[in-house]
């Protein structure tokens, strides 16, 4: 095995220097755990950001995975392939959603869904429905969507996007959970509002109810739609296949990925009623989307997903990770927040407290894998598998690194 040295030299000398990345160089995983070159475990309370939703080295899934790599593994969207149908009849089925269009991540999924909201717009205009002018799209301070162009432009941060600029024009950004701020922000060439159901990278904020009904009305009253991204939160991670059926507050576009290929890279929009027939051939495309190795995963991880009732381990393991993670709250004057939801929950620290070195030392001292997130906030979002004692476990460790 290559020293991990080595490896770490290696990749800085060959990787465009976008991330800044830890000293450790993952071999394998198994269960909950990964395993370095050295041979060291780590509990992991990040799965991938979201993504090991089945945890590591699950059989079954890879079993299907690899019997599909022996089959066939491309042929483009100008056929169909079996994997990608049984995969799209999974998914709607479980969304209660019309239409679905298989990208290669979550970011583009957000692109499907900024396009179907400006066709829509325009399809309104060519019928002199609405929208007079050039289409604006509603979406929220502090969100994250990916970091395309048309992504970015929607996300609210202002330093992610600020070494981009100019991007896509028409974007206008209220505050979450503040219905009246979106109300401020309607003109008559609004198309659409964009949102995080939980808001992920923003620091874990779940939406209100109020505020994703009322948002909903304005979209039913207002002929907009109402694009939920799912990319992190969807999946199971809250305790239903996706967020917002906790609320029962139905989007005309949904962004899904991470979770739905467990590992492997893949991520969907989907659509229902007036959105789902907004765009006609010609209008979107990909040439690797919804290929059959992709979708033979994607199919595996919904079947498992209802085969084991996963959905009842999250709501289980959730309320539990609430109790330990409250109970170390109590104890700890470091913490001054925690919020959340199933499987994706987050504690703030006080500003005197920076979550970096936390995480840093989790890693390298108690060989504990967390992620950070926005306002000084450590996210849980360990693989949907995990039980009482990983739970048990990751707060001895954490405490271990944090004190009182």
């Amino acid at each position: 095995m290559a020293d991990k040295k080595e490896i770490i030299e290696r990749g800085e000398a060959a990787f465009y220097k976008t991330y800044n990345r830890f000293p450790v160089v993952f071999d394998h995983g198994e269960g909950m755990y990964l395993y370095d070159t050295e041979g060291e475990s780590y509990l992991d309370f990040g799965a991938g950001i979201a993504v090991m939703g089945l945890g590591y080295g699950d059989e079954e899934f890879g079993k299907a995975v690899k019997d599909q790599a022996d089959k066939l593994t491309h042929t483009s969207n100008l056929f169909y392939n079996q994997p990608a149908v049984e995969a799209g009849e999974l998914l709607l089925k479980a969304s209660g959603m019309d239409k679905v269009f298989f990208t290669n991540s979550g970011t583009e999924a957000i692109e499907g869904g900024i396009k179907i909201a400006r066709r829509y717009a325009y399809n309104k205009k060519q019928e002199k429905r609405g929208c007079p002018g050039d289409p604006e799209i509603i979406a929220m301070i502090h969100s994250f969507h990916g970091r395309s162009i048309g992504a970015l432009s929607v996300t609210g941060n202002q330093a992610y996007q600020e070494p981009f600029q100019p991007l896509i024009p028409g974007i206008r950004f209220a505050e979450y959970n503040n219905l009246d701020s979106v109300k401020a922000l309607l003109t008559d060439n609004t198309c659409a509002v964009i949102l995080e159901t939980v808001q992920g990278e923003g620091g874990i904020y779940p939406a209100d109810k109020e505020f994703l009904e009322g948002i909903r009305k304005l979209c039913d009253d207002r002929d907009m739609l109402m694009i939920l991204d799912e990319v992190q939160c969807g999946m199971g991670r809250t305790g239903q296949m996706f967020a917002w059926q906790n609320y029962g507050v139905k989007p005309d576009v949904m962004a899904v990925a991470k979770a739905l290929g467990n590992g492997v890279p893949i991520g969907a929009f989907l659509a229902c009623g007036k959105a789902a027939a907004a765009m006609v051939p010609g209008d979107h495309g990909s040439t690797y989307g919804g290929n059959p190795l992709v979708c033979a995963a994607a199919k595996a991880v919904l079947e498992i997903y209802e085969k084991r009732n996963l959905l009842a381990n999250v709501r289980e393991m959730g309320d539990y990770l609430w109790q330990k993670l409250e109970e170390l709250k109590n104890r700890c004057n470091k913490i001054v927040c925690h919020r959340g939801i199933g499987l994706i929950q987050g504690l703030e620290f006080d500003s005197e407290a920076p979550v970096g070195p936390v995480v840093k030392k989790a890693l390298l001292e108690q060989r504990l894998i967390l992620i950070s997130a926005a306002g000084n906030t450590i996210r849980f979002i360990p693989p949907l598998v995990v039980k009482k004692e990983d739970i048990d476990d990751m707060i001895c460790r954490l405490e271990a690194v944090i004190g009182n």
